[in-house]
C-alpha cells in the first residue's frame, strides 16, 4: 500500500492565499490617497460602489473604457522597473475617456500572474495610484489572480477599467468639426505603450545595450526611455474643455495618427498634419535607424511625439495652446482640417 499522502492544499497547486490577502491589506492605503467625493465603498468589497455627485448633472452620461499596456510589460520584466507601468495603465484608459469630455471618475485593475510577487505587485500597483491621483480618478476596486501554469515565475499581465460622466450636452463626438479648424498636437513622453512588438524586434536586431544612452545630449538610457511612463493629459484637458469649446480630441495610440485622428473627425473632411511642426522626441529618431522602418510604418505604429490631438476653431488655437501650456503641455499647431469627399483620412506633408 501506498504511504498516505498529506492533504493538499491550494498552496501545493501554486496559489498562496494569505499572500494574497497581505497584498490586499498593503493596495488599501494606495487606494485611500486616491479618493474623491462619490466613493462609497472600495477595496475589500465584493463590489465597489461609486454616487454621482447628487445635482451636479442634469443629463449625465457614463463613458467607459479599458485597456492594457502590452508587450511594454516585457521590458519592464526584463529591467525590473515595475514603479510606473500602473501610471501607464491608468493612462491608457483615462486618456481614451477625456476624449469625449468625461471627467474619469473611478479605476479597477486587474493583475494576473503566474506566482504572486508581492514586491513586485506593491511596486505596480503604487504605480496605478499615481496614475489614478494624476487623472483625479478613485481607484475603488480589482483583481489579482495567482494563475499557475499560466503565466511562466515572473511574469504578469495587466488590464485597467476605468468610468467617468460627462453633460450629455458636453459630449465631445467630433461632428461640429469643420473646413478651417486648427489641430493642436500635445507632446508624447515616449512611445507610451504602442508599438512594443515592433520596439522589442528593433532591440533584437540592435546591439544597443538598454542601460546605455542612445542619443547625443540625451542623458537617459535607452531602457529609460522606453519606459517613460504615458503621460496623462486629463486635468489639462479638463481646464481646457470648461474654457472653450472644443471640437475633437484624439488619444494617438495603436494605429498613430492616420489611425486614430479620423476616429473623431466626420463625413467630408480630413486632417492635414504638417510634420515640421513639431519636434519629435529622440527616441522615435532611434528607432527608425536601428530598424530601418518606413515612415508611413513609423507613423501607423507610433505616436511619433504626439500623444493627444485637440481640434479647435482656428480663432481659438492661439487662446487653446496658452491654456495648455499653462497647464504642463508642451504644445504645438500641427495642422488643420479642409474639406474632402469621402471618408475621413489623414495627409501627412
Amino acid at each position: 500500500m501506498k504511504p498516505p499522502r498529506a492533504p493538499l492544499t491550494y498552496r501545493d497547486a501554486g496559489v498562496d492565499i494569505d499572500a494574497g490577502d497581505d497584498l490586499v491589506e498593503a493596495i488599501k492605503p494606495i487606494a485611500a490617497s486616491t479618493n474623491r467625493p462619490g466613493v462609497l465603498a472600495g477595496i475589500g468589497g465584493f463590489g465597489a460602489m461609486f454616487q454621482i455627485p447628487p445635482g451636479s448633472y442634469k443629463e449625465p452620461v457614463l463613458v467607459a473604457g479599458t485597456d492594457g499596456v502590452g508587450t511594454k510589460l516585457k521590458l519592464a520584466i526584463e529591467l525590473n522597473r515595475h514603479d510606473t507601468i500602473g501610471i501607464d495603465l491608468v493612462a491608457m484608459c483615462a486618456n481614451d475617456v477625456i476624449v469625449q469630455g468625461a471627467e474619469p471618475l473611478f479605476f479597477l485593475d486587474y493583475f494576473a500572474t503566474g506566482k504572486l510577487d508581492n514586491a513586485v505587485a506593491a511596486r505596480v500597483i503604487a504605480g496605478i495610484g499615481e496614475g489614478c491621483r494624476q487623472a483625479g480618478a478613485a481607484l475603488i476596486g480589482g483583481e489579482t489572480a495567482e494563475m499557475p501554469g499560466m503565466y511562466s515565475a515572473k511574469d504578469y499581465d495587466l488590464a485597467g477599467f476605468c468610468v467617468g460622466v460627462v453633460e450629455r450636452e458636453r459630449i465631445i463626438d467630433g461632428s461640429r468639426v469643420r473646413p478651417g479648424d486648427a489641430v493642436i498636437g500635445l507632446a508624447a513622453s515616449g512611445p507610451h505603450s504602442n508599438g512594443y512588438s515592433l520596439i522589442r524586434k528593433v532591440l533584437s536586431l540592435s546591439d544597443h545595450a538598454l542601460d546605455r544612452s542612445f542619443a547625443p545630449q540625451t542623458a537617459a538610457t535607452l531602457g529609460e526611455a522606453l519606459l517613460a511612463p504615458t503621460r496623462i493629459y486629463v486635468k489639462s484637458l479638463l481646464a481646457l474643455m470648461r474654457a472653450l469649446p472644443v471640437k475633437a480630441c484624439a488619444h494617438i495610440t495603436g494605429g498613430g495618427i492616420p489611425g486614430n485622428l479620423p476616429r473623431v473627425l466626420p463625413h467630408g473632411v480630413r486632417a492635414v498634419i504638417e510634420e515640421r511642426a513639431w519636434k519629435r522626441a529622440p527616441i522615435f529618431d532611434w528607432l527608425q535607424r536601428a530598424g530601418g522602418i518606413e515612415s508611413a510604418e513609423m507613423y501607423r505604429t507610433f505616436n511619433c511625439g504626439l500623444g493627444m490631438l485637440v481640434v479647435v476653431s482656428a480663432d481659438e488655437a492661439d487662446r487653446a495652446a496658452k491654456l495648455l501650456e499653462d497647464a504642463g503641455e508642451t504644445v504645438a499647431r500641427v495642422g488643420y482640417i479642409e474639406a474632402h469627399s469621402g471618408e475621413p483620412e489623414v495627409v501627412i506633408l
